[in-house]
């Protein structure tokens, strides 16, 4: 059995159903070594973008408060970590070891949902009525134009950014399941997630198996794709298996699936956190065999 860890957590601080405390009891009764939380952040300060699933710009403390104090209260029984995905929107917001110096996350996720134009904005991963409008809107219909511009932005964030783990990079795969915009096996398109994991490895992060989507029924397949993860194996970039869970019943969903991914891609080990015996923390590995 894969061990179990997790870094991608939601919870009630943002998007998730779950409170941080719920989430923390269920990984105990499934066996987990360690939880990191992730709440979705674009800053403490209030910015111009109103959002209902990002943690609000003044609970950011509250938020750091809350998971260390569950870190302490449940230290013999799981190691905790306090992160956050924070979303890469240019001019605006940016997963930055300084911008979050005042708060010390033991680490970050970054990530790309917003694609801006011309002071308007959609989200990628929307609704299926919400991308369908972005991409008659900013593209008109052109999927092309549309990926090439999501991947452009990952590429800006890796080359600008500092953070631990790139969250769901081909995240623009949600919806084509049913808008059918883009073909993956177009040769755009291989050679897209082929720069991207070029990127990714110049940058030095790891990147993530998430298996978010598929738990949700929107995506019968991990982010990155089989295809994008031999690419990143052939870069030599570090894994870490992730649920992106927004409930606590998800928190280890599709876990051997990924590991299956995994290992089928060239991988024999993923990465994980840990509390050196000085308590500071760690990135190491295990063997997914």
């Amino acid at each position: 059995m894969i061990k179990k860890t997790n870094y991608h957590t939601h919870t009630t601080f943002c998007d998730g159903k779950d409170s941080p405390e719920i989430m923390v009891q269920t990984a105990i009764k499934k066996g987990f070594s360690a939880l990191g939380f992730s709440g979705h952040s674009i800053g403490f300060e209030k910015q111009n973008l109103e959002t209902n699933w990002h943690i609000p710009f003044d609970k950011h403390f509250e938020y750091v408060a809350e998971i260390k104090r569950l870190a302490n209260l449940y230290r013999k029984e799981i190691e905790i970590f306090c992160g956050f995905e924070a979303d890469y929107i240019k001019d605006l917001w940016a997963p930055t070891k300084e911008n979050y110096k005042k708060i010390n996350p033991d680490y970050l996720i970054g990530s790309v949902h917003y694609v801006f134009k011309n002071g308007e904005h959609y989200t990628v991963d929307g609704s299926i009525e919400e991308v369908k409008k972005g991409l008659e809107h900013f593209y008109k219909n052109d999927g092309k134009e549309a990926v090439c511009e999501y991947f452009a932005l990952e590429r800006e964030m890796l080359e600008n950014c500092s953070f631990d783990i790139i969250g769901h990079p081909d995240l623009i795969r949600k919806r084509n399941n049913v808008l059918c915009f883009f073909d993956e096996s177009e040769n755009w398109y291989k050679e897209e997630i082929k720069k991207t994991a070029y990127a990714i490895s110049a940058a030095g992060c790891f990147v993530e198996i998430n298996t978010g989507g598929i738990a949700r029924g929107v995506i019968d397949d991990v982010y990155p794709s089989e295809d994008f993860l031999k690419e990143l194996f052939a870069y030599d970039v570090p894994i870490v298996i992730n649920s992106d869970a927004h409930s606590s019943d998800d928190l280890d969903f599709a876990f051997d699936r990924a590991k299956k991914i995994a290992l089928k891609c060239g991988y024999t080990k993923a990465k994980m956190l840990r509390y050196t015996n000085t308590n500071k923390i760690e990135w190491v590995d295990y063997s997914l065999s």
